[in-house]
């Protein structure tokens, strides 16, 4: 399934922007950073509401059947973070490595990234992450991701291929 392209959604949480008092930086430079996964078939921004982003995306999941649903915003300790609240009450199970390797990464860059309470998971054959709303720290979780995502959305697409093949014996 190598080359393959897959449909993806970005939806950014923000209050301000979408009362249109703040331009989305983060999604735009996310936006760039997926096209070699896909075309952007869904970019919405809505405020951080828990009814609104479960909604949302339920929808771009069990309605339009995105392959990757990217968000970004909400992932901190504000009252209004809501984000992995929202996340975690749609998907039918977590991957925690990913949420992980992006803290992982980010505590390299700031003792901060360890206050991040970001999600990323499983809907359907969706895979849904997490990104912080900063444009310059969304585009560094996602850099760590970039390298796993065309497999990782392979795979849930039903790629029936090993993940890994070795002509090593296996011994236990």
């Amino acid at each position: 399934m190598d080359g393959e392209s897959f449909s993806i959604g970005i939806l950014t949480l923000s209050d301000k922007g979408a009362r249109g008092e703040r331009e989305d930086t983060s999604g735009a430079r996310i936006s760039e950073m997926v096209q070699p996964l896909g075309q952007v078939a869904r970019y919405q921004v809505i405020p951080d509401d828990i009814e609104t982003i479960t909604l949302t995306l339920c929808r771009w999941t069990d309605e339009v059947g995105l392959d990757l649903i990217l968000t970004t915003g909400g992932t901190g300790l504000t009252p209004r973070d809501l984000t992995p609240q929202a996340t975690a009450t749609i998907l039918d199970y977590e991957i925690p490595g990913m949420a992980e390797a992006m803290r992982a990464a980010s505590l390299q860059k700031t003792p901060h990234a360890m206050l991040s309470r970001a999600l990323a998971g499983v809907r359907g054959r969706t895979l849904i992450v997490n990104l912080p709303g900063s444009p310059k720290a969304a585009k560094e979780n996602l850099e760590v991701l970039m390298p796993a995502l065309p497999h990782a959305l392979a795979k849930l697409k039903g790629d029936p291929s090993d993940c890994a093949i070795s002509d090593e014996p296996v011994t236990l």
